[in-house]
């Protein structure tokens, strides 16, 4: 796969704003419309990250582009501080505080409601701005009289004047924002954020803070925000009070949908397209305040046809452009398929687990789960020892999927604890067991469907590698010491190194199989619970899978769930068997099969040869 080199989208960044200026007006562009742009595009920057790159719909981006446009205001109209810069970055810093607060507060739900408490949050804002802080912020009018920037440098004095000085300083301002945006999203914090983006439950399961990284991109969102509606201030030598209305974040939302989001650049391509038309449709058109009914069918019509957005559109073409043609990739997976993977042995975990003899790796203790009337499990006790293979089987409907569920603590118990290595780890965060040693693979697929088998596995083995949360903003992924080799070896053990750099949407069945497991590994666990890995596999898959299976079995405990009974009696050592919500019988397979109560329950009354 192809990347880009180092730097070059910086370098494109910077030449391309030394020659706006040159192009732009003989496009029709005015110099304020030009300043305007890179506002905007400065402003959807962190909208982005929070958007784009951590999936979360916010209204409320106003809220912050208020805060810290009155805040800088403010300090330079009272004399507080002659220096914009200064108060630019005060600014900064206030609109991400309040990004801090009501993070902690929105973040407690997803989906709709995050985004409807959003809108409420900015809706608050806007009404404290003109009524309660009205004495602070000049309510309605807004705050007159924000001065431009002045540069001293020597004996030489740089005033920002309006036009082509102001720009020049602006796109100082929005290239500095957008190199270190670049390193955010190329850093680990940035993974995990699109990883979050994917799939939430995933990143939280293989050892991720997830509530903790959807709250720094929400601050950095707010940071961008701040500083954003700073540098409106400057430019309009006021600050208006309806940098809090819910138009502006609805503006943003467009701008940044019609340019494509999750590529930092879209907010300004989409706020170059927003303000030329209403320009264009006001001015040229005299369409008055009916433009926007123009610019919104503009909108509806880009989103149906262009669902990625004008960068992500263009980019879709040029990748159907150099695709090769379509009977040399059919002939490339065909070889795929029939060329069996080649699984690499896999050391011990790197997690100290205490030596087999010294007591259980995992214990239950009356674990019951009751949902209203219903019990789905009802006083397990359940003891496996250290570097044992263990089988868990049971009709339909016998409450295996809640019994492991319980053990990785993704479902709390009605009652019972669990003990992990001596340590109690009953009502924990599923992150937090992850990083004491255990994890999961999934009975269906949880996948980061929109990245790659190796991103995949990144995203996993970044939680063993720097822990549960972290906040390495500017640091390269790259140089996480040991991440590399880590990626690489779990690919050669699960026999998917050929397709490491394969979308995972073009995987097969089997592959998809090999990479859940592998996302479980990832993670180096000490002990390792699989949810019926042969699920819907074919034979050949199977025979792969149980000899992958077995290649585990170095350095680590096994609990494996699994309705393939030949598999399971030629895997496991010990086998306890789940009936109706609780322990029907456990012993090795032979017993279990020579067991009345298993064959009447399970078996159908025939005794396995």
């Amino acid at each position: 796969m192809l990347r880009p080199r180092p730097l070059m989208i910086e370098a494109l960044t910077a030449a391309g704003l030394i020659v706006v200026p040159f192009v732009l007006p003989l496009l029709g562009f005015a110099p304020g419309t030009i300043n305007q742009i890179l506002v905007w595009g400065l402003f959807g920057i962190g909208f982005d990250i929070v958007f784009g790159y951590t999936g979360l719909l916010s209204f409320g981006q106003s809220a912050f582009y208020g805060t810290g446009g009155f805040v800088a205001a403010y300090l330079l109209t009272n004399n507080l501080t002659s220096s914009v810069l200064l108060s630019l970055a005060i600014g900064t810093v206030g609109a991400a505080v309040a990004g801090v607060l009501v993070g902690a507060l929105a973040l407690r739900r997803t989906g709709i409601y995050f985004a409807m408490i959003t809108v409420a949050i900015a809706e608050t804002f806007f009404f404290l701005e003109n009524s309660p802080l009205s004495e602070w912020t000049g309510g309605e009018n807004g705050l007159p009289g924000v001065p431009s920037p002045v540069f001293q440098i020597g004996g030489l004095v740089w005033r920002v004047d309006n036009g082509w000085p102001m720009y020049w300083f602006l796109a100082a301002c929005y290239f500095i924002a957008l190199v270190i945006a670049l390193r955010v999203v190329r850093s680990p914090v940035g993974a995990i954020l699109t990883a979050i983006r994917d799939n939430p439950l995933r990143a939280r399961a293989v050892g991720h803070a997830v509530g903790l990284y959807k709250l720094t991109a929400f601050v950095v969102g707010a940071a961008y925000a701040g500083l954003a509606g700073g540098l409106l201030g400057v430019l309009q030598g006021f600050m208006p009070p309806d940098a809090f209305t819910f138009d502006t974040s609805g503006q943003l939302v467009m701008q940044t949908v019609i340019g494509g989001s999750a590529t930092l650049f879209g907010p300004l391509v989409g706020a170059a397209v927003w303000l030329y038309l209403r320009d264009f449709l006001q001015s040229s058109l005299g369409l008055g305040s009916a433009w926007k009914l123009v610019l919104g069918l503009v909108f509806v019509l880009l989103v149906v046809f262009l669902r990625r957005g004008l960068i992500g559109g263009g980019r879709s073409l040029i990748a159907t452009l150099a695709a090769r043609p379509p009977h040399e990739a059919a002939e490339e997976s065909a070889a795929l398929v029939v060329t069996a993977p080649t699984l690499a042995s896999l050391g011990p975990s790197r997690r100290r687990a205490p030596p087999a003899g010294s007591g259980p790796a995992l214990e239950a203790r009356g674990l019951t789960k009751i949902y209203g009337g219903l019990a789905a499990n009802r006083d397990i006790d359940f003891a496996v020892e250290e570097g044992e293979l263990r089988g868990v089987i049971g009709p339909n409907g016998a409450g295996k999927s809640t019994f492991f569920k319980m053990l990785t603590c993704e479902v709390a118990p009605t009652a019972g604890r669990i003990v992990l290595h001596g340590r109690d780890i009953t009502g924990l965060d599923v992150s937090r067991v992850c990083q004491l040693g255990l994890t999961k693979s999934y009975q269906v697929n949880q996948l980061f469907a929109r990245q790659t088998v190796r991103e995949n596995i990144t995203i996993a083995a970044l939680a063993e590698r720097r822990g549960r949360f972290r906040l390495d903003l500017l640091r390269r992924i790259d140089r996480v010491p040991g991440l590399a080799a880590q990626v690489e070896q779990t690919l050669g053990v699960v026999g998917l190194t050929a397709r490491a750099d394969v979308p995972v949407s073009e995987l097969a069945y089997g592959e998809k199989r090999r990479l859940e497991i592998a996302l479980a590994l990832a993670s180096s666990p000490s002990l390792l619970l699989l949810d019926e890995p042969l699920a819907g596999m074919s034979p050949r898959e199977r025979v792969e899978t149980v000899q992958l299976l077995k290649n585990l079995r170095r350095g680590r405990t096994l609990i494996i769930v699994e309705h393939d009974m030949d598999a399971v009696f030629e895997l496991a050592e010990r086998i306890t068997v789940l009936h109706e919500g609780r322990k029907l019988a456990e012993g090795t397979p032979a017993e279990i099969q020579a067991n009345s109560f298993v064959q009447d329950a399970y078996l159908g009354g025939v005794v396995a040869a």
